[in-house]
C-alpha cells in the first residue's frame, strides 16, 4: 500500500493535532526517528514556543525542540488548512465531562469539524483522545465518510489510546505498549505501520472498539482501588489506625497484592475522568456499573474530609477555619511535574475558602496558576515562596503534593501545625513535635 510505503521511507508527513502533555512528546518521538512533523493547535502560544525552540511543560527538554524546528523536521501552526499536507493525522485533544458527569466530546468533534475540509484520500486519522467504546465508528467515521471518502479504501482510520506518565523518567511515549485497533482490518495495517515507525511495541486489537474499552480498563482499575483505599484510610483513621503502616505490611506479600495509597482525592486527565465514560455507555445497556461509581464517590469525597481533618487539626489549637492563614504545599495533581489538570488541591482550596480561610499556595513547579474551566476564581493567584518567617506565619500547612523540591525538614522546623494527606512527614523519616502532625 502507498501510504504504508510513504510511512516507512520516512516520506510521509506526520501531523499532531494538540500539541498538550500527550501530542508534543509524541511529536517529538517521530522526530526522533527521522520523520516530519506538523504541529496543529489553536493556542498560538504554543505554537510560537516550538517555533522559538522552547519547551512550555517543564518535564520535556526544549533541546530536542529546538534541534527539530532547525533540522527542518518539526514544523506548527495555528492554521488548520495544512492539514491537507498531512499524510497522517494524529488527534491529541482533551475529552473531560460535563457538569452531570456525562462525556465531553465537544473537543474531539470540534477539531474534526475543523480538519473534514481538508481531509483527503490516502490519509490515516487517529484517535488517541480517552473516549467510550464506539465513539470512533459511531462519532467519526460517519462524519469523515460524509465527504465521499470511503473508510477503509479511500482513508483509513484507527484509535489508539494514550499512555502517558508525566514526570515518569522510565517511561516515555515511545517505550509504552501502544493499543492500536482500527475501523477495518486494512486501517489497522496503516495505523500498525504508523506507530510502529515510533513505538517500541504496537499491541494490534480487533476493533476500535476494543482499543477504547482497554483505556477505560485501565484507568478504571486504578479508581477502583484508590477508591478502596481511601476507603479504608477513612475507616483506620476512626480506629485509630495508621492505615500507611498498613499497607506498607500488606505489601510484603510477594503476590496477589499491589499496593495503592490513599490521598486527598483523584487529579489528573484520566483517573477522574475516564470511569465515567464507560458508566454513560453502560446505561446504554442498562447496565449499571456499581463499582465504577462507587469508587467514585468515594474519591470525589476525599478533598471534603481533608477539609473536615484540617478544620479538627485547627480545632485543637483552638482555632476555627474561618479566619485561618493556610497554606497548601502541591497544586500539581502528583509530584514532581507541573500538570494541575483535575488536581485535588483546587477542591481543597475551594473547601477552605468557603469556611472562610484565607488560602495560599506553594509549588515550585507551579509559579502561577493559569485559567481553568471549573476554577476560574484562583487564575493569576501566585505560588507562595516558602521560607521559615512564612511558614511560621500560617496557622496550618496543608501537604496536598509530595514534591522533592520541597524541603520538608525546613516544613517541620517552622510549621506550627501540619496536615499531611500523603504521609510526606513519615516517609521522609522526620519526627515532628507532639500535636504538630495530623494524618489526612
Amino acid at each position: 500500500m502507498e501510504l504504508i510505503e510513504k510511512i516507512k521511507s520516512k516520506k510521509a508527513l506526520i501531523g499532531i493535532v494538540g500539541l498538550g502533555y500527550v501530542g508534543l512528546p509524541l511529536g517529538l518521538g517521530f522526530i526522533a526517528k527521522g520523520h516530519r512533523v506538523l504541529g496543529l493547535d489553536i493556542d498560538s502560544k504554543k505554537t510560537a514556543a516550538i517555533l522559538s525552540g522552547s519547551s512550555y511543560i517543564e518535564h520535556i527538554d526544549a533541546q530536542p525542540i529546538a534541534d527539530g524546528v532547525k533540522s527542518g523536521l518539526l514544523d506548527a501552526t495555528t492554521d488548520f488548512a495544512r492539514a491537507g499536507e498531512c499524510d497522517a493525522l494524529i488527534l491529541c485533544v482533551p475529552t473531560p465531562l460535563s457538569d452531570h458527569h456525562e462525556p465531553d466530546l465537544s473537543y474531539v468533534l470540534n477539531t474534526l469539524e475543523f480538519l473534514l475540509p481538508y481531509l483527503r484520500r490516502d490519509q490515516v486519522i487517529s484517535l488517541e483522545s480517552t473516549t467510550y467504546p464506539g465513539t470512533t465508528d459511531e462519532e467519526l467515521r460517519p462524519r469523515i465518510e460524509n465527504l465521499g471518502l470511503t473508510v477503509g479504501k479511500d482513508i483509513f482510520l484507527v484509535y489508539s489510546p494514550e499512555r502517558e506518565d508525566p514526570g515518569n523518567a522510565h517511561f516515555s511515549s515511545v517505550n509504552i505498549p501502544k493499543v492500536m485497533g482500527g475501523s477495518t482490518p486494512a486501517c489497522a495495517e496503516v495505523g500498525l505501520a504508523l506507530y510502529q515507525a515510533v513505538v517500541e511495541q504496537v499491541v494490534p486489537v480487533s476493533s476500535t472498539q476494543v482499543a477504547e474499552f482497554s483505556k477505560l480498563l485501565e484507568n478504571i482499575y486504578r479508581s477502583v482501588n484508590i477508591g478502596l483505599a481511601n476507603e479504608l484510610k477513612v475507616a483506620a483513621d476512626k480506629m485509630g489506625i495508621d492505615i500507611w503502616e498498613v499497607i506498607q505490611a500488606a505489601a510484603t506479600k510477594p503476590f496477589g497484592f499491589k499496593a495503592f495509597y490513599p490521598g486527598p482525592g483523584l487529579g489528573g486527565h484520566c483517573i477522574p475522568i475516564d470511569p465515567f465514560y464507560l458508566t454513560w455507555k453502560a446505561r446504554e445497556f442498562g447496565v449499571h456499573t456499581r463499582f465504577i461509581e462507587l469508587s467514585g464517590e468515594i474519591n470525589e469525597a476525599m478533598p471534603a474530609y481533608v477539609v473536615q481533618k484540617t478544620a479538627h487539626a485547627l480545632n485543637t489549637r483552638q482555632k476555627s477555619v474561618n479566619g485561618s492563614r493556610i497554606l497548601i504545599l502541591g497544586l500539581a495533581y502528583k509530584e514532581n511535574v507541573d500538570d494541575m489538570r483535575e488536581s485535588p488541591t483546587f477542591h481543597l482550596m475551594d473547601g477552605l475558602d468557603e469556611l472562610g480561610a484565607e488560602v495560599d499556595y506553594h509549588d515550585p513547579h507551579i509559579p502561577e496558576i493559569i485559567p481553568t474551566r471549573e476554577h476560574a476564581k484562583w487564575t493569576g493567584r501566585r505560588s507562595i515562596e516558602i521560607t521559615p518567617t512564612t511558614l511560621a506565619s500560617y496557622d496550618c500547612v496543608l501537604i496536598s503534593t509530595n514534591h522533592s523540591r520541597v524541603d520538608l525538614v525546613e516544613v517541620v522546623a517552622n510549621s506550627s501545625l501540619i496536615v499531611d494527606t500523603r504521609n510526606a512527614i513519615a516517609s521522609a523519616g522526620l519526627a515532628p513535635k507532639e500535636g504538630q502532625l495530623f494524618k489526612a
